[in-house]
């Protein structure tokens, strides 16, 4: 059956010839609010060949970190590849060597024999003094948090190892310098997931494992004030085909909806189990925000029929309809049960959620997604939306991508710190026909009015995943 492409052309952002560089940004179309001050992070897969070979799944490309950097000078933007093992090994080799998530190859190998060297391609976050670069599966890497240049794979004090099970999604405590994180045990006898808490020095305060039913691939996990939630969906991954030659991790993931979802909530104190409610049978790549209230534990998360990561395909993504959807549990842990199960009516494909950074595990309303405006229709598609939903409004303000252009990069809140409602949003944009990439500045609460600022860049970068922003310090000149 022959499909309508609603992407045209989105195959020039995954065949780009990238380069490192630094430079200052002078085309500026707009404003820049004067309130902006420090640094913008962005990462994600940006090398989808090498040696002549193509990877076929947007997780597999080596990782890329922007930077752009807002000061009285103006703003500069920096690009840098992650120099992981995976990246320097086959930059010498000239060819692929390892294993990526959807993508094998001919005596490729994997790490230790169980698991992908990892491209650290999926987020960043300064924490603990420095910059650190995550992927999906492994330990991140340190960055310099100015040039962006490479310095060591972070073991936290030789604390961890390679294939100790760490996602790319920490969540860092703005109040107390923590940093929290999770990883899935993939054991088939002994699934379990893991939960980190480290000092704001980078020591390991615990590591505890509480145990799941299935060995199911978890993308994300949330954070209250006194708890950590992971959504733990039957998306169970058979590490006994991931190790048969040729089957790469896309293959061995198995969704099996009919053994049910759950929330698992663990205390922040020390990683105890505290309950694992039945959800349905849903599926949910990230949470969105989650807090107390009343008694309760509110966790809110974006949330689809089933996983998407058939739907990463490159440059095909997206071909099948999908729908996702901001729903809210509120949970009675002690019953184990969902006392109310509220959605927000945007049934669009939306994903990579974002709030204010400082109502992180409190009572929020605002919160900004990329959607996709095709999502109805089969056939090719990505994101051209930047949608504001809340939580006390049944309406969402959206702003449409003009035709052809793309936007990638979780849209993050740079807040005012003179007001706390004013605040900008930060995506970025890819012209497909003119290959020219920018980056997109809206006022965080009137994003239907359109970018007040567009930065063009020299040259146009990848379509990225996951950014953090680090506000310059109060009072620093």
């Amino acid at each position: 059956m022959t499909q309508t492409d609603h992407a045209p052309l989105l195959e020039n952002a995954f065949a780009l010839d990238l380069r490192e560089d630094s430079y200052a940004i002078e085309e500026v179309a707009g404003e820049v609010p004067a309130y902006l001050r420090g640094t913008y992070y962005l990462n994600g897969p940006a090398l989808f060949s090498r040696g002549g070979q193509k990877y076929r799944h947007w997780l597999d490309g080596d990782g890329m970190v922007c930077a752009l950097r807002f000061d009285d000078g103006g703003v500069t933007f920096t690009n840098r590849f992650v120099h992981s093992t995976k990246f320097t090994d086959e930059q010498a080799a000239g060819r692929p060597l390892y294993r990526a998530f959807g993508t094998a190859f001919e005596d490729d190998r994997l790490l230790r024999g169980v698991a992908l060297q990892s491209p650290v391609n999926v987020s960043v976050y300064p924490a603990f003094g420095t910059l650190l670069a995550f992927g999906e599966q492994g330990l991140p890497w340190e960055l310099d948090p100015v040039t962006l240049e490479t310095r060591r794979e972070y073991s936290f004090g030789d604390r961890l190892n390679p294939i100790s099970p760490f996602s790319a999604h920490a969540n860092v405590d703005l109040d107390t310098g923590e940093l929290y994180n999770f990883g899935i045990s993939f054991s088939a006898r002994r699934p379990c997931v893991q939960i980190y808490r480290f000092s704001p020095a980078g020591e390991l305060v615990y590591r505890s494992r509480v145990a799941i039913e299935a060995p199911c691939s978890v993308h994300d996990f949330g954070l209250s004030a006194t708890y950590v939630t992971v959504y733990v969906a039957p998306y169970v991954l058979r590490m006994e085909q991931l190790m048969e030659r040729g089957a790469t991790l896309m293959d061995s993931l198995d969704w099996q909806p009919q053994q049910g979802s759950r929330m698992v909530v663990a205390r922040r104190l020390d990683g105890a189990q505290v309950a694992q409610v039945p959800i349905g049978n849903a599926y949910s790549l990230h949470q969105i925000n989650c807090f107390e209230e009343g008694g309760h534990l509110v966790a809110d998360v974006i949330e689809l029929d089933r996983p998407v990561y058939d739907q990463y395909d490159v440059p095909q993504l997206f071909t099948d309809v999908r729908r996702a959807q901001a729903v809210r549990y509120v949970l009675d842990l002690e019953a184990e049960r969902v006392v109310e199960r509220r959605t927000l009516p945007y049934r669009a494909m939306c994903d990579f959620p974002a709030i204010d950074p400082r109502l992180a595990a409190r009572h929020y309303d605002d919160f900004w997604v990329l959607g996709i405006s095709a999502s109805e229709h089969a056939g090719r598609k990505f994101f051209d939306q930047l949608v504001h939903q809340r939580w006390s409004s049944e309406e969402a303000a959206i702003w449409q991508a003009p035709a052809g252009h793309y936007l990638g990069g979780e849209p993050i809140f740079m807040a005012d710190p003179a007001d706390d409602r004013r605040g900008t949003v930060i995506c970025q944009q890819f012209d497909a026909e003119r290959q020219r990439g920018a980056f997109l500045l809206f006022d965080a609460h009137d994003v239907a009015r359109g970018p007040v600022a567009e930065l063009a860049l020299r040259r146009p970068v990848h379509l990225a995943f996951h950014a953090s922003f680090q506000p310059e310090p109060a009072g620093a000149a």
